[in-house]
C-alpha cells in the first residue's frame, strides 16, 4: 500500500475507514502488506496513512511497533498474522459499533 492509498477504492458502496499505521518504515511496510492481503476481499474500503514520527505515535497512545489506528482507535498492535487481521476486520464488519470502543 502507498501513503493515502484507498484499498477497494472502486467499491464506493463499501464503508470507508481511515487507518494510520504507526511505526518504523520496515514494520509499517510489513503490516501494510499483511493488511492488504488479509482484507482486500472484504466489503470494506480503508484509506491508509503512514506515520513514522515517534513523538506523534506517543501522542496517539501508541506503544507497540507497528500499530494500526482505525478511525481514531487502536485496532491492531504488533505484527499479527494475516488470519488474525482478517478475523478482526470481519468482526468489525459484523459489528461496526465496535470501532467506536
Amino acid at each position: 500500500m502507498l501513503n493515502r492509498e484507498i484499498l477497494n477504492i472502486s467499491h464506493t458502496e463499501y464503508p470507508l475507514y481511515e487507518a494510520i499505521i504507526y511505526g518504523d518504515p520496515t514494520n509499517t511496510a510489513k503490516l501494510s502488506k499483511r493488511l492488504s492481503c488479509a482484507i482486500k476481499h472484504l466489503p470494506i474500503r480503508v484509506r491508509f496513512l503512514f506515520e513514522y514520527d515517534t513523538s506523534k505515535a506517543i501522542e496517539a497512545g501508541v506503544s507497540k511497533d507497528p500499530t494500526l489506528v482505525l478511525d481514531g482507535n487502536i485496532f491492531i498492535e504488533g505484527l499479527i498474522q494475516a488470519e488474525d487481521i482478517t478475523n478482526k476486520f470481519e468482526e468489525l464488519i459484523s459489528h461496526p459499533h465496535l470501532s467506536q470502543l
